[in-house]
């Protein structure tokens, strides 16, 4: 009896637990608003995995731990639309949307007193969804606007899509049957960031974020989709049992309820409100952060707009606006290299200087020196170049056509261009490397990436620091960061007595970060965060790590062939091994202890929430918000009547005004310690 009432108290754990998390991935991938730690989240995550592992026949497919991808598959199967799913008529000017309206008032007199929203036109992949009792069950992309190619397994992988309806627990209950059309998409940030890290990582780069999105969605390992930042807004229902919303306001609110992702929309009551809300997202389609190639008008009564019928396959109740083409041509001056922390060699284009959509354009990406010799780009080349939103200007491939026959083929150097040293170019990788670790070049970028937030974060060493404390002759390793004397620093330029004090306080707090953030923070080829972390499980210092073979590396999951050299060969340079006896010297050698890491330090804080401001002299950035979450507290940034207490620190800002007229308890980092102590 005992044990029948544990597997029911387990099997009811695993769907509060599954409600929680898909609510929680709701506030923190559509919302952006998460209302606990990314800690709590893990420990839900954690505990959720562990009971399915222990009851496999419980996993269903709406599970929070089915997100990580699935078995590979061969191809993909067809999966019919219940209804077509059509693309839009073309506008390119106002005189366009004018005309396009003339048009449809023509076919129905209604139109005359309607009302619009305006959308972004996202630059993403078309996907159709499909649920029954509000449970994901099928997804396709557009294909021919009949029938899609199922790419349900990669589609499970994309945190913002809700796996299960409503995602709150107050949401509007689910029909009985739901398909909804959506747009996948990369942010631009985050498609940077995923370039970025490819790079150093001497792999490949994308060229732009749709294709990355429609690259990733169409993988038949969706593990290898899983890996890929994607994003989703869901803006239309293709069919639904049951009710319907009457109007396109109302069924992007409907949408909004249940817990899918929609875009930014306006309300325009009238035509000349619609021709000003595309006037000014032409204006502001820079700030988006996806990228956007236009504006969607549609009739705001979905009955009207229906009933409108159809041109050829393009409906009458809406109309795409184009953005003006983001896409010049200019003449190839020449072909630069800049080297990255890693010795990455990327060349880029020096062009002759054009205006891309209001912004005078010098250079731009030429991704690496394979996509050079696929386009065949020569020096002297007319080119065509694009801009989209923050993304930097890209090379998209030379105008044979306008050849005259002075174009010069290009090589890659054989010599690093910043210390003259041969560059190394692996078999199977896209990328060149200098291998000189006294490069200048690298020392910089060495130095600042050691200093930043996500590696030893030394709070007050920006790159202009960096770069004037390498100038000064004060920093030739990264090592010697821990030797500078307060007497070196206050002789520099703009380093008054307190900017010098509270660098050395930074640097000298950084001696406790964790030997996964060292190992992230000394910039090995291929060593992330993650890799970071696997790295510290199995090796636990770098001594350990130092003597480790390129099998005894391969034996880590994630670890490749190519990997597990790079790391082989950054131990065994000499400059390195030096490097890693002046850290052991200055005190900075984290060693790993697993069952220090895997427990929360207590709960003491509990139920707890904190904002803090300003610096706090013992801990960094990030490492007073893990303090506070591994005793069961919450960190928040913005001061409300609902936070528990203000950490007051050096330097506060403008939150301790706020707290004070809220009546927020504000304690010092040391009353937050005895918080703890108190009740530990």
């Amino acid at each position: 009896m005992e044990s029948g009432q544990r597997v029911t108290d387990e099997k009811n754990r695993v769907e509060a637990l599954r409600q929680q998390i898909h609510f929680h991935n709701y506030r923190y991938h559509v919302l952006d608003d998460p209302v606990i730690s990314d800690f709590e989240y893990d420990n839900l995550l954690k505990e959720l995995r562990a009971l399915e592992e222990a009851h496999p026949e419980w996993v269903t497919s709406d599970s929070p731990t089915q997100r990580v991808g699935s078995t590979p598959s061969t191809k993909f199967s067809k999966l019919s639309h219940p209804a077509p799913i059509l693309s839009l008529a073309n506008a390119f000017s106002v005189e366009d949307i004018v005309g396009w309206f003339e048009r449809v008032r023509k076919v129905d007199d209604r139109v005359e007193h309607t009302d619009f929203m305006v959308e972004p036109k996202i630059d993403g992949l078309t996907v159709v969804l499909h649920y029954q009792k509000g449970i994901f069950t099928r997804g396709a992309t557009r294909g021919d606007g009949e029938i899609g190619e199922d790419i349900t397994p990669n589609l499970r992988t994309v945190r913002s899509l809700p796996l299960r309806l409503p995602v709150q627990p107050d949401g509007p209950p689910a029909p009985e049957r739901l398909v909804v059309r959506g747009e996948v998409f990369i942010p631009i940030k985050e498609f940077a960031a995923l370039n970025k890290k490819l790079e150093e990582a001497g792999e490949r780069t994308y060229q732009n974020p749709r294709n990355t999105a429609a690259g990733a969605l169409r993988q038949l390992d969706s593990s290898l989709t899983a890996s890929r930042p994607l994003a989703l807004f869901t803006y239309a229902i293709v069919d639904v049992s049951g009710k319907f919303p009457t109007t396109q306001r109302e069924l992007l609110a409907y949408l909004r309820a249940l817990g899918f992702p929609v875009p930014p929309a306006t309300y325009c009551e009238d035509l000349n409100s619609v021709v000003a809300a595309c006037q000014l997202m032409t204006e502001k389609r820079d700030r988006f952060e996806f990228e956007v190639d236009g504006a969607v008008i549609k009739i705001n009564n979905l009955t009207l707009a229906d009933d409108l019928g159809f041109v050829g396959k393009d409906p009458r109740g809406a109309m795409a606006f184009k953005f003006p083409a983001r896409e010049v041509t200019t003449q190839l001056m020449n072909i630069g290299v800049n080297v990255g922390r890693t010795g990455v060699l990327t060349p880029y284009a020096i062009l002759e200087p054009v205006e891309i959509g209001g912004v005078i354009v010098k250079q731009a990406t030429l991704h690496n020196f394979d996509y050079i010799a696929e386009k065949d780009i020569r020096i002297g080349d007319r080119i065509a170049v694009k801009r989209a939103g923050d993304v930097i200007p890209y090379v998209i491939g030379p105008l044979i056509s306008a050849r005259d026959g002075d174009e010069i083929p290009y090589a890659p150097p054989l010599e690093c261009p910043a210390c003259n040293q041969p560059v190394e170019h692996l078999e199977g990788e896209v990328a060149w490397y200098c291998v000189n670790p006294s490069c200048p070049a690298q020392l910089v970028r060495n130095v600042e990436h050691f200093v930043s937030r996500g590696a030893m974060d030394i709070v007050g060493a920006g790159i202009k620091v960096v770069e004037q404390l390498i100038s000064a002759g004060l920093v030739k390793d990264v090592a010697d960061l821990y030797t500078m004397k307060y007497d070196d620093l206050v002789k520099l330029e703009g380093f008054a007595e307190k900017k010098a004090e509270n660098l050395l306080n930074a640097i000298d707090v950084s001696r406790q970060q964790t030997l996964p953030r060292l190992l992230t923070a000394l910039g090995i080829r291929g060593v992330g965060e993650v890799m970071a972390d696997e790295l510290a499980k199995r090796f636990n210092n770098l001594d350990a790590l130092s003597s480790a073979t390129v099998l005894d590396l391969q034996d880590i999951p994630g670890v490749g062939p190519n990997i597990a050299q790079a790391i082989v060969d950054w131990f065994q340079k000499h400059a390195n091994l030096k490097l890693v006896r002046k850290l052991k010297q200055v005190g900075v050698w984290p060693e790993y202890f697993l069952t220090q890491v895997s427990l929360p330090a207590s709960q003491a804080l509990t139920g707890l929430t904190f904002v803090v401001t300003g610096t706090l002299p013992g801990f960094s950035r990030d490492g007073v918000k893990d303090f506070i979450e591994q005793h069961g507290g919450k960190v928040i940034d913005s001061v409300s009547k609902k936070t528990s207490y203000l950490v007051l620190g050096e330097n506060p800002g403008s939150k301790l005004a706020k707290a004070q007229s809220l009546g927020v308890n504000v304690i010092s980092e040391d009353a937050m310690r005895k918080l703890v102590n108190n009740q530990v």
